[in-house]
């Protein structure tokens, strides 16, 4: 520790058990989840970037949301994977910083992406005719920038916070670096600053989710005057992308408990459970919804593995 500036030069996860010989039974537990999330998401986008007929914006948009999922992994599951073998837990400052950027980056990339595609079905299902138009690779190539840099200008006051604070401590009671977590470690009243965090946080998160909420209630309105037959195409291409993101809300509200709700002290399985829910449930359910459900990805997946 740097007593002269009062910063921490290392920070210390409190959460992780010494659980023995289990540790290795967790260890390859994980492992497994850890290959099976890059296997399923290289597939997706290997499938993508292989089949010609699947260069369009709906198959794009959901080989990003596969390299988003294999980036947010990256970012937490090798120094995870490391802590449950180790006997000490320590992260040396500049690692707990890249990890929350990667970790915070991964999450707002992910609530972009979702309300793009959302866009993309809203266009597609309200004004076919029109689609091939409006959705260019220009457009395409807006979007996905868009999607990327939107997280990021939100998230730069949470770095800055979190990186020009004083720290009077450093133990951090989660299982990976947090804006928030470090922030709680202030030896100043931060009241003001995490208001104004919350409602960047808010304002932001509410405006994308209210947008998704309009696209839909705009195609649903265009299925409820259309046929039968169009009504289950239309399902079938948003089924996936409901599911993907009612799974993206649950997780965010795994986040958003993890941030406000007193569990620091007495409930680290609680912390564990909602923390592996959030960088584990959406990289494997995603390859897993738009791999099965899609049609034209599955068709392309077995025929690549000569699965007749």
């Amino acid at each position: 520790m740097n007593n002269n500036s009062g910063t921490p030069s290392y920070f210390e996860f409190t959460v992780f058990s010494d659980y023995g010989s289990l540790r290795y039974l967790f260890f390859c537990l994980c492992l497994l989840i850890y290959m099976t999330i890059i296997s399923a998401n290289l597939v997706i986008v290997l499938t993508v970037c292989v089949e010609k007929s699947l260069h369009q914006p709906m198959y794009i948009f959901i080989c990003c949301l596969s390299l988003n999922s294999l980036y947010g992994s990256a970012g937490f599951f090798p120094r995870f994977l490391m802590d449950i073998l180790s006997d000490t837990h320590f992260i040396s400052r500049q690692s707990c910083f890249i990890q929350m950027y990667v970790v915070h980056t991964y999450e707002g990339h992910e609530m972009t992406l979702l309300t793009v595609m959302s866009y993309d079905r809203l266009v597609a299902i309200c004004q076919p005719l029109h689609y091939h138009r409006k959705m260019t690779f220009r457009t395409v190539l807006c979007l996905l920038v868009f999607a990327v840099l939107h997280p990021v200008c939100i998230l730069i006051y949470f770095f800055y916070l979190s990186i020009s604070l004083t720290l009077c401590g450093n133990k951090l009671n989660r299982m990976f670096c947090t804006s928030w977590a470090v922030v709680q470690l202030s030896c100043v009243d931060t009241t003001v600053n995490s208001k104004i965090g919350q409602f960047l946080a808010v304002t932001s998160i509410f405006t994308l989710l209210f947008f998704v909420l309009y696209t839909y209630l705009r195609i649903l309105l265009v299925c409820k005057r259309s046929s039968s037959e169009f009504r289950g195409k239309a399902l079938q291409t948003c089924l996936p992308h409901i599911v993907t993101f009612v799974n993206y809300c649950i997780s965010v509200f795994c986040v958003f408990l993890l941030t406000r709700y007193k569990i620091d002290e007495d409930n680290p399985f609680v912390i564990a459970v909602l923390s592996l829910e959030f960088v584990i449930i959406p990289p494997i359910n995603n390859p897993l919804v738009y791999g099965l459900n899609l049609p034209q990805i599955r068709a392309v997946i077995l025929r690549y593995v000569n699965i007749r």
